[in-house]
């Protein structure tokens, strides 16, 4: 048996310029792991560090590899990839997190879980190693964002930096995002996955360089709360959407035939407006929620019987019958009035009268052209060839470009 294979637990250190702290972490990782009797490397991913960073990594006891991927989670996902442990523990490397207390970490993946998310709100958070807006609203905000999205009920500390995980099962995510919304795609597709997620307390201290953090509050937590809400479609887009559709529906039943009394209120022509709009835009929602869960079944990140409802519903056939169906009612209320209008002799009509069916009308038709070509956006997104397409290049060449295949 190689060493490699001997490996149990890969310490895990994203690197960019972090000369001030790095030694200090890799001997604390270092010390921890001999104290919890466990065979374990420390990998340095380094970013392109210019400050000598690798060679003080290299002389405190860790392997460093190159990540040629620029960012956050760039640095992390090369360092997964060469991990040589069966568990990963991943730490900043800025002497902020508990890296000499490994031993929760160890336990936890141990006894059977795929991911252990370190909890500083539990752990303890010294005075000065969290700004007050990190603490008190973005962590707490995004934290409980994450589980109503994603029914993560045990995870307190959504973004917490110190996480172990097992490395095969963490491979198989096939993450991707090279910013800080790793953090967030991490715990996000584990947990579509249905893997097992558990948390344990950890400590934060403040941060040991004397230079301002890569984090950028503003930047970094609007990349987050976009990752969140783009991967759950279903309750960012489908719900509201189908929510709000239904609301201007009865709105447009209870006003079409003429103005509707809701107690001391009467609703008239200027609601039934409003009224198409929400129909309008809680459609166009659903419909952009089934083409996000058509896109994540395709990547692997929807569940599989939720998205083959929306491949049948927003196939070509279907969506063109439903929006010729559509536009053919709203033509025919369009001709209707149109109608109507000749019969007065094409003057002055009581707009009160004619927009009850003018609006629903064109509504539907709008509709029926939203819905046609959703259904085409969702076919092209089912489409997969059966192997990669050559690259053509046009090159120049005497009197006429040449096509080369470069494949």
């Amino acid at each position: 048996m190689t060493n490699e294979s001997k490996i149990e637990v890969t310490v895990l250190l994203p690197c960019l310029n972090e000369a001030e702290t790095l030694e200090v972490c890799v001997r604390k990782a270092l010390r921890s792991l001999a104290e919890c009797g466990v065979v374990g490397e420390v990998l340095v991913s380094d970013n392109g560090s210019t400050d000598g960073s690798q060679e003080i990594a290299e002389r405190a006891g860790a392997r460093v590899v190159h990540a040629p991927i620029r960012g956050y989670g760039g640095a992390l996902l090369n360092g997964i990839d060469q991990a040589r442990g069966r568990f990963i523990i991943m730490a900043d490397a800025d002497d902020s997190y508990a890296l000499a207390d490994l031993g929760p970490f160890v336990e936890a993946l141990r006894a059977g879980h795929d991911v252990v998310m370190g909890n500083r709100f539990r752990g303890g958070i010294a005075a000065g190693a969290m700004p007050p807006l990190h603490r008190y609203l973005g962590n707490p905000v995004l934290s409980w964002l994450g589980r109503r999205l994603f029914g993560l009920r045990e995870v307190r500390d959504f973004h917490c930096g110190m996480r172990g995980f097992h490395a095969e099962r963490i491979r198989a995510l096939g993450l991707c995002m090279p910013g800080m919304e790793f953090a967030s795609e991490l715990v996000v597709r584990a947990a579509l996955a249905g893997y097992d997620i558990a948390e344990v307390p950890t400590t934060l201290s403040p941060d040991g360089r004397s230079r301002p953090p890569h984090l950028r509050t503003w930047r970094d937590g609007w990349r987050h709360l976009r990752f969140l809400l783009v991967f759950a479609p279903r309750k960012t887009l489908v719900r509201p959407g189908g929510a709000l559709a239904g609301l201007g529906l009865a709105g447009v039943a209870a006003l079409t035939p003429g103005p509707f009394a809701l107690g001391p209120v009467r609703l008239d022509v200027a609601t039934l407006v409003y009224a198409c709009l929400m129909v309008l835009v809680g459609v166009q929602l659903v419909l952009f929620g089934g083409l996000a869960e058509i896109y994540g079944r395709q990547e692997g990140l929807a569940r599989q019987r939720t998205s083959d409802r929306w491949v049948r519903f927003l196939r070509l056939e279907t969506s063109v019958t439903i929006g010729l169906l559509l536009l053919v009612a709203g033509v025919a209320g369009t001709g209707g009035a149109v109608a109507h209008w000749g019969l007065d002799g094409f003057g002055d009509l009581d707009p009160r009268e004619t927009m009850r069916v003018v609006l629903p009308a064109a509504t539907a038709i709008a509709l029926g052209m939203v819905v046609l070509f959703s259904g085409l956006v969702g076919s092209l997104l089912t489409l997969r060839p059966t192997h990669r397409a050559p690259a053509l290049v046009r090159q120049p060449g005497p009197g006429r470009d040449q096509v080369l295949n470069t494949r």
